[in-house]
């Protein structure tokens, strides 16, 4: 139920348009009342203008005082802050979910955020409930902002996400979709290469997270995906820096609503993960201690930081740093330290403050202070459960205490899944940390709550949200970005299909292809054409391991033991072959193409926008964001570090056709 209270709305033109006006609240002139969103606590009058008396002393205090700036509010309210209040700001939890151990679910639990909130003063919390309802989602996350409006001195709290709007989804990494908009991968955009279409994709995200109160998204990935088996590469834009950029600048631009900087409509962007993730060492990943090392034989970081530039050209208000361990990399001459990004000093202070002029927030990747056990780093044993463990990289050694201490120094603002705070408060006290770094830290954090909306405007109409995500336009607006990022590998005089053709399907609904206007056919042999759905082959030697068991790993290759592979061989010898794949990863793809007719390689597409496109005659326009490889001989002979290096690519970057 909606029972919070919105007093003087002025009704203003907006220098945007939306088809929800009604999701904006007005802008804030001289001497106008703003719109005020409150449920339990009283409003002060002053000079015929209303506050909201937050912590509750009767009086209008500067950081109440919505005429300010926010670097004035910030000021004044840290001025007020304990050094537990401020210790709590820089902690980002998980927002406790009924039932659930990895926070996937439909309700919170409230006696535990309580806890964090309250008990805690942690005010930054990701969310990872389903998108199914999102009204129900919506008054969830207004439920969350009325415990913190009960706090001492009525801090909202930021709610963050991973990406959510795409068909796929990796535990820990993004989360399921559900009544969100779906588009293509990142990677899709990537493939469509419009830096306009990524602002466009951003912002659309934008205001469906902020129709159900997510004030903060962990994206964009600014990674270059220059290792062609690392599992992470579906989060990325692909292998090339100037595409990259582009598509990062675009993307920052949408989510914070305009490339100034915070306002009051944005989503605050944290672009990770600053720098150089995607050299992962032989592709593992360095969620996991095999994969803590990203190798960079060719020191080649300056092109894995130039993604982040578009990043700083947009004003992205924050960063999260890699895990990984940067190794034989230098920087004009200097070498840098064996330590994880979120340890490291000259990464964060050096280079990403002072090279590049970085003054946002540095959050930092889960769990980095929490120790790597023994089943982190040899597995686990048969009939254990994995859970996860930290990511400590180069800070092993350290104990749990001293790593809070070395990140902060390192630069580190706020430490993402965890919510013990008691570690800073010991720190400043026994003069490990000065009170007045955590300061720097906190005016940073509380800063940006300002520049968005969340004093005034912490609620949102839970009942409007099921109107606003995935909305039949948006979702149009999807489908054509689905359709624009296929890319036509082969075509042997086979495309565009025709209505009417008997028509064999794997991994294809049934229902889908006789709505395109095809005749389904049981088998192969009386089909005139079949058309397969795959993706990019993966192994998981690692499934002892909680991330290792949810990523893709290892060979690109299809193997004569591939299931998809096994199909494909022998429907292809029947009857003219259409084949997608799916690539979350680049796919070798030599032993496919002298079988089918055509392939069309897929970031992300339903049926019906697939049979759609493979009947248009409209040509293809996506370009591969990546190479694809010949074999996984060349692909062990790259380096790491370099984009598009493989020996004799099958497919090159760029490549595409249009019929």
């Amino acid at each position: 139920m909606n029972n919070y209270h919105i007093r003087c709305a002025i009704p203003l033109s907006f220098p945007f348009i939306t088809i929800f006006p009604l999701l904006f609240s007005p802008l804030v002139l001289a001497g106008q009342q703003t719109t005020l969103e409150y449920r339990e606590i009283k409003l002060i009058t002053v000079d015929g203008l209303q506050f909201k008396d937050l912590n509750r002393d009767g009086k209008l205090n500067p950081y109440e005082d919505w005429r300010l700036s926010a670097a004035q509010r910030t000021a004044d309210l840290v001025s007020r802050m304990t050094l537990a209040e401020k210790a709590g700001v820089m902690m980002h939890g998980s927002a406790p979910t009924a039932g659930s151990v990895t926070g996937a679910g439909t309700t919170y639990d409230f006696v535990a955020a309580k806890k964090m909130i309250v008990g805690k003063h942690v005010n930054s919390l990701i969310t990872r409930l389903s998108g199914e309802n999102p009204a129900q989602m919506a008054e969830e996350n207004n439920q969350l902002q009325q415990i913190a409006e009960n706090t001492r001195l009525g801090i909202p709290v930021t709610i963050s996400t991973d990406p959510r709007n795409s068909f796929q989804y990796l535990v820990g990494a993004t989360v399921a979709s559900g009544k969100f908009s779906k588009w293509p991968e990142t990677l899709g955009i990537a493939a469509i290469g419009d830096e306009t279409l990524a602002r466009h994709y951003a912002d659309i995200i934008r205001q469906e997270y902020r129709a159900v109160g997510i004030t903060e998204a962990l994206s964009p990935q600014a990674d270059l995906a220059t290792e062609p088996r690392w599992p992470r590469i579906n989060g990325t834009f692909g292998e090339d820096p100037a595409l990259t950029k582009k598509m990062v600048r675009g993307y920052v631009t949408g989510m914070q609503n305009g490339e100034n900087g915070l306002n009051d409509q944005s989503v605050i962007s944290i672009v990770k993960h600053w720098v150089g993730y995607g050299a992962a060492q032989d592709g593992w990943d360095s969620h996991n201690a095999y994969g803590k090392y990203a190798v960079f034989s060719k020191n080649n970081l300056q092109q894995h930081i130039e993604p982040f530039t578009g990043a700083f050209e947009a004003h992205v208000a924050g960063v999260m740093p890699t895990y990984s361990i940067l190794k034989h990399a230098t920087w004009r001459g200097k070498t840098i330290a064996p330590l994880g990004a979120g340890f490291n000093r000259f990464l964060l202070t050096d280079l990403l403050r002072g090279q590049y002029g970085f003054n946002g927030v540095i959050l930092s990747d889960w769990l980095i202070t929490q120790d790597c056990k023994a089943d982190c780093i040899n597995g686990f044993k048969p009939g254990e459960k994995p859970v996860p463990r930290g990511m400590p990289w180069g800070v092993e050694h350290m104990t749990v205490d001293q790593r809070f201490i070395q990140a902060v120094k390192a630069g580190i603002d706020q430490f993402g899944g965890v919510t013990d705070s008691t570690v800073l408060i010991r720190a400043v006290q026994d003069g490990r940390l000065t009170a007045s770094r955590l300061d720097e830290s906190v005016v940073r954090i509380l800063k940006q709550k300002f520049q968005t909306g969340l004093f005034e405007r912490p609620y949102v109409n839970a009942q409007q949200a099921n109107q606003i995500v995935g909305n039949p336009e948006w979702q149009q607006q999807a489908d054509n970005a689905q359709a624009r990022s296929l890319v036509l590998l082969q075509n042997h005089h086979l495309l565009p299909l025709h209505k009417g053709q008997k028509i064999w399907l794997y991994g294809v609904e049934k229902q889908a292809a006789q709505k395109a206007g095809f005749i389904v056919v049981a088998d192969p042999e009386n089909a005139e054409i079949a058309l397969i759905r795959t993706q990019a082959p993966y192994e998981q030697p690692h499934k002892n391991y909680y991330f290792g068991a949810k990523h893709h790993e290892g060979s690109l290759a299809f193997n004569a033991d591939n299931p998809d592979y096994r199909v494909i061989a022998s429907v292809s010898a029947k009857v003219p072959t259409v084949v997608t794949v799916y690539l979350d990863r680049p796919a070798i793809l030599s032993n496919i193409v002298n079988k089918t007719r055509a392939i069309i390689a897929n970031f992300g597409v339903s049926d019906d926008v697939l049979l759609s496109k493979l009947t248009s005659t409209n040509a293809f326009t996506g370009k591969l964001p990546f190479e694809l490889p010949s074999s996984m001989s060349a692909v062990r002979k790259q380096h790491a570090d370099l984009p598009y290096d493989s020996k004799n690519a099958l497919f090159p970057f760029g490549f595409g056709l249009e019929h």
